[in-house]
């Protein structure tokens, strides 16, 4: 309670201290109906987590030349920029997938939605034992999984996707190990907290594991033999979103900068700053949300 407690009051200050901002641009976005151009200026507040990243200020620069003025506001906590979108203190968000947006609104009684995608980021299978491929791990193997809720259920989705396991009914983002078919499957899983599941490689066959624990190990993320960019259709709930409150979803200025995303300008640098461990996806805004009431009704079933 004293975390959730914090986490709420860190909320309201930041909103606060958003809301006190002016800005040197033009009108906000939020309500246009028409697009922006150099004669008729508008300001969109993003919340991001990543403002650092070379490609935002390509994107700002792009934005600009269209005569949108991008505020990138930078979340640590990321627990903060949905509630803020929803108080109205930003315009946009873009940093989650669709999974912790459907948690998101179901648990917070809230209606945000998506309006354009971005990118999946991998979740890695590697192994320190040679083997090449998926097909090379024998049977009878042990395979590490992260054991938080969303992780685990993702990483059974990826031992599926290459052949290693079973689950029943084909599985979903709610999945546990207690849905292996093990008639059906080659290797054993091994739940393990996330940070733990590349210290596992040592005497474990393989191990799938986040790239930023990935990361914190000097593991290579283009080493995996094996992730869920191979089979985006599995991947599809952690998909990365461009998110609006409901009322602006068809915002005309909003596609604009969903565009000017998907630029070559702005994708090329994004893959080449994460080294191949994301792919690009540019889905409609209708499918994302037909997606997102899906998995809200995945949330509620598993409540």
């Amino acid at each position: 309670m004293k975390r959730k407690l914090t986490a709420t009051i860190a909320a309201i200050l930041t909103a606060a201290s958003l809301a006190a901002c002016s800005s040197d641009g033009g009108a906000s976005a939020s309500g246009a109906t028409a697009a922006a151009d150099a004669d008729n200026r508008v300001t969109v507040r993003v919340g991001v987590t990543d403002k650092a990243q070379g490609y935002w200020t390509t994107f700002t620069d792009l934005a600009a030349e269209e005569g949108i003025d991008v505020e990138l506001v930078n979340f640590t906590d990321y627990t903060q920029p949905n509630p803020i979108l929803s108080g109205g203190d930003l315009e946009l968000n873009q940093f989650q997938h669709l999974l912790y947006l459907a948690n998101y609104n179901v648990n917070s009684d809230d209606d945000l939605q998506p309006i354009g995608s971005t990118a999946i980021y991998q979740l890695g299978l590697y192994t320190t034992k040679g083997y090449a491929t998926p097909d090379d791990i024998p049977d009878g193997a042990e395979i590490a999984i992260p054991n938080d809720v969303v992780n685990q259920a993702r990483a059974l989705l990826v031992l599926q996707s290459a052949g290693l396991i079973a689950l029943a009914d084909g599985g979903n983002a709610f999945s546990t190990p207690a849905e292996i078919d093990e008639a059906a499957s080659r290797v054993t899983v091994v739940p393990v907290d996330a940070n733990q599941t590349a210290v596992q490689l040592q005497s474990l066959d393989g191990a799938i594991i986040n790239n930023n624990f990935a990361a914190d190990a000097d593991i290579d993320p283009t080493t995996a033999i094996y992730s869920d960019l191979e089979d985006t259709d599995t991947a599809r709930p952690y998909l990365n979103l461009w998110v609006a409150r409901a009322e602006d979803a068809d915002n005309p200025v909003f596609e604009q900068l969903i565009e000017i995303y998907h630029s070559p300008e702005v994708t090329d640098q994004l893959l080449e700053q994460n080294g191949g461990t994301a792919v690009i996806e540019d889905v409609p805004a209708e499918e994302l949300q037909s997606d997102l009431a899906d998995l809200e009704d995945l949330v509620r079933e598993n409540a």
